[in-house]
């Protein structure tokens, strides 16, 4: 709502952009959604981030991931979590094995 997350990852992106050998093609990425665009505009929700949405694709082509999200009630985001639910392919086909990976 605040955008602390995102500015949160812009930060930790100039960290990471800091040392050479790192490539950070794609930064800034948002999960899908899960409210209809009538049912936000009736809750009166900020407008959505300018970031592209992630894909399962973009999980398996990255070296390592670094994800940030909103807590309520010590909880991840329901957007993050169905994110994560739709990635099973991937980690049945071990994609995902041996890549680092961080949350904040």
């Amino acid at each position: 709502m605040y955008r602390h997350v995102e500015k949160l990852a812009q930060e930790i992106r100039k960290g990471a952009a800091s040392v050479d050998m790192v490539s950070l093609p794609n930064y800034g990425r948002s999960v899908p959604g899960t409210l209809q665009e009538d049912l936000l505009s009736k809750m009166s929700a900020p407008p959505k981030s300018d970031a592209p949405l992630i894909t399962s694709n973009d999980l398996a082509e990255a070296d390592a991931f670094v994800f940030g999200f909103p807590t309520r009630f010590s909880m991840m985001a329901a957007q993050f979590k169905a994110f994560l639910g739709a990635t099973g392919g991937l980690r049945r086909t071990q994609q995902l094995a041996g890549k680092p990976a961080r949350i904040f």
